[in-house]
């Protein structure tokens, strides 16, 4: 099979996923007991009415089927909640929650990696130090994680506790802005980069010990190499290998890690969105998020298929034959 081949049924793939759970999503939140008009207190005949207006009270294959037709034509759509369509307020809101999640990736990445090297190639106490951290932050999840950093933030003053902009910014200058939006990004990136990091380093720690026991990298070491120089240069890029391919599932995870990140520290992603729209059954945007959601997780899993396949030639030899 070709590089291309291989890329092509990754992509065939990753638009499957998208389908089957945004189709999922809305099938299951029309199944739920109850919809947008259960919590709106109106007398019965207006209930009625405002189901049928909203399409409520046609069979669900029906509705699934309309609003199938409209997807393809890129219409996901109307939020009843905010008076808005869908896919307006996804493309608004998913730029958010990516800046947020790349942001939290790349200081998990700068963190984890060079931790897991280090822990992985020495011995000693300070190695078991950076281990027993990673473990600890591994037991914490995201919604103690960003508490805890909410509170640090409120008792220290050292960040904006929520949020993703200080009020009357809007019309403020660029500079302003930025420099505005550079003090609320540390606290929700954190919460989501540190478990994250420790992710990292464990498996980065685990794949550097087996690579440096491998026989070319001590075939390099008995040639005069230093065990510094051999890690550069051979291991760490046999290494990457298990990595790469955890960074797909990471980056899906970014999502539904942000659900309760974004909540806690009120940022205006795709996760508080999506909090919002279950809270008011609001089906559409519940059905759109979860598509938003899915992409996420799809480009993840592609763009780990693309750099595993570049970074490990024996995963390029084997997608060619």
């Amino acid at each position: 099979m070709s590089l291309g081949r291989y890329l092509l049924r990754r992509v065939l793939f990753a638009l499957l996923l998208v389908f089957v759970v945004s189709s999922g999503s809305l099938l299951l939140t029309r199944l739920a007991p109850g919809d947008i008009t259960s919590d709106i207190n109106i007398d019965p005949a207006e209930r009625v009415r405002l189901r049928a207006e909203l399409g409520l009270d046609r069979p669900i294959g029906a509705q699934y089927l309309d609003w199938l037709a409209g997807a393809m034509r890129m219409d996901l759509g109307w939020s009843v909640v905010f008076s808005r369509p869908v896919a307006d307020m996804l493309s608004e809101r998913a730029l958010n929650t990516a800046m947020l999640a790349f942001i939290a990736l790349a200081a998990a990445t700068i963190i984890g990696i060079p931790a897991g090297i280090f822990t992985g190639s020495r011995s000693g106490a300070l190695p078991g130090v950076v281990r027993a951290v990673s473990l600890v932050l591994l037991s914490v999840p995201p919604l103690l994680a960003s508490l805890a950093l909410v509170l640090l933030a409120a008792r220290t003053g050292w960040l904006p506790v929520g949020g993703m902009t200080s009020s009357g910014m809007h019309d403020a200058g660029w500079s302003a802005w930025l420099a505005d939006l550079a003090g609320h990004v540390p606290l929700p990136a954190l919460a989501l980069a540190l478990p994250l990091a420790a992710t990292l380093e464990r498996l980065q720690s685990q794949a550097i010990g087996q690579a440096i026991r491998e026989p070319f990298v001590r075939a390099a070491m008995a040639r005069g190499i230093s065990s510094d120089q051999a890690i550069r240069r051979h291991a760490w890029r046999v290494s990457l290998g298990p990595v790469l391919g955890l960074y797909g599932v990471m980056i899906g995870s970014l999502f539904s890690g942000s659900f309760v990140v974004e909540v806690v520290t009120a940022w205006p992603g795709l996760g508080r969105l999506m909090f919002d729209a279950l809270r008011a059954r609001d089906i559409y945007l519940v059905t759109g998020c979860a598509a938003a959601g899915a992409v996420f997780l799809a480009a993840g899993t592609l763009v780990a298929d693309v750099l595993l396949a570049v970074a490990d030639p024996r995963r390029s030899t084997e997608a060619r034959t």
